[in-house]
């Protein structure tokens, strides 16, 4: 396992405290560290229909895209979470989230850094978050 990148840990927390999160009281922020060095964070965002809502990861990798185009490559990523109360909330990118990570990981991957139980945060590889990712016209070997 490898140490969190603090302030790319630090730049998600900061993003989590912009969340609009009136529903679950759940303030996601994400941040990703782009091949090109550049660092773009996002919130969740929902609304009443739940599903037109947005992960933060996916806020994320919207603003990296929408400066960087189709060429983004993410190297890194942070997710941060907390509740209603404030307190550190265990949760690491959802399922749709890993895929989206996955189709515009760099050439050696993502590591993924997220809160646990007790306040920890996790490093990990997306390869180990979804080893049998999706891609067209084949299926990643872990």
């Amino acid at each position: 396992m490898t140490e969190p990148n603090e302030s790319l840990v630090l730049c998600a927390r900061e993003a989590a405290g912009h969340a609009h999160a009136p529903y679950s009281g759940i303030r996601v922020g994400a941040a990703i560290r782009a091949a090109s060095g550049a660092v773009y964070a996002g919130c969740n965002v929902e609304n009443a229909s739940y599903p037109v809502g947005n992960c933060a990861e996916a806020s994320a990798i919207a603003a990296g895209v929408a400066a960087e185009g189709g060429k983004l490559r993410i190297e890194e990523t942070a997710v941060w979470a907390t509740g209603r109360d404030g307190r550190v909330v265990a949760a690491s990118p959802c399922g749709a989230c890993r895929q989206r990570l996955h189709e515009f990981a760099a050439a050696g991957g993502v590591l993924v850094h997220f809160p646990w139980h007790g306040g920890e945060v996790r490093s990990t590889p997306l390869s180990e978050l979804l080893p049998y990712a999706f891609t067209l016209g084949e299926v990643r070997k872990p």
